[in-house]
């Protein structure tokens, strides 16, 4: 018998906002040797730690390793962490399709919406030779980490689009969870991605075809996982 296909989904957005680390650049080496290194210092399971890393910024991954700390404390420890990511740039790759994507996208209007800080996204997305988008939101522009929807919300205001037409790009449950409270349609990326109802799913970038339509929306042709 034939292999069974599935047809494409069709999305329309006014504006596209995009995570980084599992979206865009792959840095889950270096994300995993600097948490794995942290965990085992506190007395942690490694493994059970990069359950919750992806997608929140540091010290709300602290807070949630190590309730009873003060989160002074939590936010002290993560320059120190943050410092070492920057520095560390090894295996730090484009996710499959992201220079195509990234490129498609010059034209149109999309921002960055990261929990990394302004450094450690500025080095990661140089290592993936990935263009840094005009608009940008980073740790520094937000008070509450994803899953928190004010980062996303922040990236449509500066945009000037209205949240119910964005679209996110996503990989994490805490990315996927904040566009999704922030009234926006999630497309999840990658592995971690499939098990959090994004609203469509892809394996990588390479399955995303972007076409800028007449009126100046943004069409997107998704071959889903």
């Amino acid at each position: 018998m034939p292999a069974s296909t599935t047809a494409p989904v069709v999305l329309t957005a006014k504006a596209l906002l995009l995570d980084m680390d599992g979206t865009i650049v792959n840095s889950d080496a270096v994300v995993e040797r600097c948490w794995r290194d942290w965990a085992v210092s506190h007395g942690l399971d490694p493994e059970e730690a990069l359950k919750v890393v992806h997608g929140r910024q540091g010290y709300a991954t602290m807070a949630i390793l190590l309730p009873d700390r003060p989160m002074e404390q939590n936010r002290a420890e993560n320059a120190v962490l943050l410092a070492r990511e920057t520095a560390d740039t090894e295996g730090v790759v484009p996710v499959g399709g992201a220079p195509e994507f990234m490129a498609s996208l010059a034209a149109l209007p999309h921002a960055l919406v990261t929990s990394a800080d302004t450094a450690l996204a500025t080095a990661r997305m140089t290592a993936a030779a990935l263009p840094m988008p005009e608009v940008r939101v980073t740790a520094e522009s937000v008070q509450d980490s994803k899953p928190h929807p004010e980062g996303f919300l922040k990236g449509a205001a500066a945009l000037g689009v209205d949240p119910a037409d964005c679209i996110v790009f996503e990989d994490s449950a805490a990315g996927i969870e904040a566009g999704r409270a922030a009234g926006m349609r999630v497309i999840g990326v990658g592995p971690r991605a499939a098990a959090h109802a994004p609203t469509a799913h892809v394996s990588d970038l390479t399955s995303v075809d972007v076409t800028a339509a007449a009126d100046g929306s943004i069409h997107l042709t998704l071959r889903t996982a």
